[in-house]
C-alpha cells in the first residue's frame, strides 16, 4: 500500500469511528418509537399519558443542554476527548434506562442519555469538518447523517423483531433499549486510537502536533499548506479572543448565529421527529395493529438510509440552497397530502397504507436533502474560535424545538386529529421555504477560511451595493 492510500485508509477509519456517535444518536432517538407502546402496557413503569410524553421528550431536553455544554467542553478539552467522555455517558445511561425500576429513574436516565446525544450532535460534525479536506468535506461530514439514519433503521428493525418475537413478555422494551450499549463500547475504544482535530490543536498553540496529524491524513505539501491556512485564519480572529455571548454585538458574528439558528429550526419544524418518535403511533392511528405498525415503520428507516446515500451524492453535485428548498417543497407537499387523505379516506382500510406511503415520501425528501444540508452547514459556517459556542447555541435551539414537538405532538394528535396537526406543519414548511430563499448563503466549494472571510465582509459589501444603488437611482 502506497503512502497516499495509507493516508486515505486512515482518514476513512477516523470518520467511521467518530460517526459511531451518530449511530448512537440515531438508535437512542429511534428506539423509543417502538418501545413506548410496550412501556405503556408494562406494570413496572405505570405510565400515564403525561409520563409517556415525559419519557419520550426528556431525552430531547437533555440533548438541548448537552448541545450547549458539549460545544463548550469540546473547545476546552478537545473534540476527541469530548467524544470519549460522551461514549462513557452513552454506555452508563443506556444501562440505567434498561434497568430502570420505575418511571422516575427512567426519565432521569433518558435525560442523561440526552446529554450524550446533544453533545454528540455538536462535537462529531465539528470534528469531521475539521479533519476533512475542503474538496470532500460535504461527503465526509454527511457520513454522520448516514450513521444517524442507520442507527434509526437499526432501532426500528430491532423493535420489530423483538416486538413480534417477544411481544407477550413484560420486559420486551428493556431488550430494545440495551442494544445501544454495544456501539457505545466501540466508540470508546475506537476514539482512543484516532488523533485530535488539527484545527483544535492549532487553537491551543500545538502546531507541531497539528502538522503531524495533518501528515497522517494529507500528503506533505497539502499538510503544510493547510496548516498555514489554519494559522492565518486563527490569527485574523484577534477581535474575538474568547467566544462569548458578548461577541453577538459584532454584526457578522450575529448574522452567522442567526443563520445557524434558522437552519436548525427549519430542520425541526418540518415535523420529521413527529414521525421518527411517534411513527408507530401514527400508523396505529391510521389503522394498523401494533405488530404491523412496527414492521411498517421499518420502511421509514430503510428509505431514510437510502435517501441519505442520495443526499451525500447530491451534495457533490448541487448547491446547499437548491437542495434545501427542494427538500422543503417535498416534505411540505407530503404532509399536505397526509392531512387531506386522512379526511378523504377516514375509516377506509386503504388509509394506513396511504399514510405509510406518504411518510416514506416525506422521509425521502427530509433525509435526502434537508438533514444532510443542515448538519453540513452547521459544521462549516462557524469560524474556529466561534465553532464550539456557535454550534452549541444553534443545536441547543434545534433540540429545544425538537423537545416541544416531541412533547406536544401526541397532545395535538389526541385533541385536533392527524390531519389538522399536519396542516400546522404545512404552514411551518411554507415559512421555512421563505427563510431559506431570503437569508441562506451558498457555501459549496469554499474552504472554512474562505467562508469566514465572506461572512466578515458581507456587511461592507451590502452597504457598498446599497450606496451604489442609491447613486444610480
Amino acid at each position: 500500500m502506497n503512502k497516499q492510500s495509507s493516508q486515505n485508509s486512515f482518514l476513512r477509519t477516523v470518520i467511521l469511528v467518530s460517526t459511531f456517535g451518530g449511530l448512537l444518536f440515531g438508535y437512542d432517538t429511534g428506539v423509543i418509537n417502538g418501545a413506548l407502546p410496550f412501556m405503556a402496557e408494562a406494570d413496572q413503569l405505570n405510565l400515564t399519558a403525561l409520563t409517556e410524553g415525559m419519557v419520550a421528550s426528556s431525552l430531547l431536553l437533555g440533548a438541548a443542554i448537552g448541545a450547549v455544554f458539549g460545544g463548550r467542553l469540546s473547545d476546552f478539552n478537545g473534540r476527541r476527548k469530548n467524544i470519549i467522555v460522551l461514549a462513557v455517558l452513552f454506555f452508563v445511561s443506556t444501562l440505567g434506562c434498561t434497568l430502570a425500576p420505575n418511571v422516575t429513574v427512567m426519565i432521569i436516565c433518558r435525560f442523561l442519555l440526552g446529554l450524550a446525544v446533544g453533545g454528540a450532535s455538536v462535537t462529531v460534525p465539528a470534528y469531521l469538518a475539521e479533519v476533512s479536506p475542503a474538496e470532500s468535506r460535504g461527503r465526509m461530514v454527511t457520513q454522520n447523517e448516514l450513521m444517524i439514519v442507520t442507527g434509526q433503521l437499526l432501532a426500528f428493525t430491532c423493535n420489530a423483531v423483538i416486538g413480534n418475537a417477544l411481544g407477550d413478555t413484560s420486559h420486551v422494551w428493556r431488550y430494545m433499549l440495551v442494544i445501544a450499549a454495544l456501539p457505545a463500547v466501540f466508540l470508546f475504544f475506537g476514539m482512543i486510537k484516532v488523533p485530535e482535530s488539527p484545527r483544535w490543536l492549532v487553537s491551543k498553540g500545538r502546531k507541531e502536533e497539528a502538522l503531524q496529524v495533518l501528515k497522517r491524513i494529507r500528503d506533505e505539501k497539502k499538510a503544510q499548506a493547510e496548516l498555514q491556512e489554519i494559522e492565518s485564519a486563527y490569527n485574523k480572529e484577534s477581535e474575538i479572543e474568547q467566544a462569548t455571548f458578548k461577541d453577538l454585538a459584532v454584526p457578522w458574528v450575529r448574522r452567522i448565529v442567526f443563520i445557524g439558528i434558522g437552519i436548525a429550526v427549519v430542520q425541526q419544524i418540518t415535523g420529521v421527529n413527529s414521525i421518527m418518535y411517534y411513527g408507530t403511533q401514527i400508523l396505529k392511528d391510521a389503522g394498523f395493529q401494533t405488530e404491523a405498525a412496527l414492521v411498517g415503520n421499518i420502511a421509514n428507516g430503510v428509505i431514510s438510509v437510502l435517501a441519505t446515500f442520495v443526499g451525500i451524492w447530491l451534495l457533490g453535485k448541487a448547491g446547499r440552497r437548491p437542495m434545501l428548498i427542494t427538500g422543503l417543497i417535498g416534505t411540505t407537499s407530503a404532509l399536505l397530502l397526509i392531512g387531506i387523505m386522512s379526511i378523504v379516506l377516514e375509516g377506509s382500510p386503504a388509509l394506513p397504507y396511504v399514510v405509510l406511503a406518504l411518510t416514506v415520501s416525506f422521509l425521502a425528501f427530509q433525509q435526502g436533502a434537508i438533514s444532510p444540508v443542515t448538519w453540513l452547514m452547521l459544521s462549516e459556517i462557524f469560524p474556529l474560535r466561534l465553532r464550539g459556542l456557535g454550534m452549541g447555541v444553534t443545536v441547543f435551539c434545534l433540540w429545544i424545538v425538537n423537545f416541544f414537538i416531541g412533547l406536544t405532538f401526541p397532545v395535538l394528535l389526541a385533541n385536533i386529529g392527524l390531519s389538522t396537526t399536519f396542516f400546522i406543519f404545512v404552514a411551518l414548511g411554507l415559512a421555512s421555504i421563505m427563510f431559506v430563499k431570503k437569508f441562506l448563503p451558498e457555501t459549496k466549494g469554499l474552504s472554512l477560511e474562505q467562508l469566514e472571510q465572506n461572512f466578515r465582509t458581507y456587511h461592507k459589501v451590502n452597504e457598498q451595493n446599497k450606496a451604489e444603488a442609491k447613486v444610480s437611482g
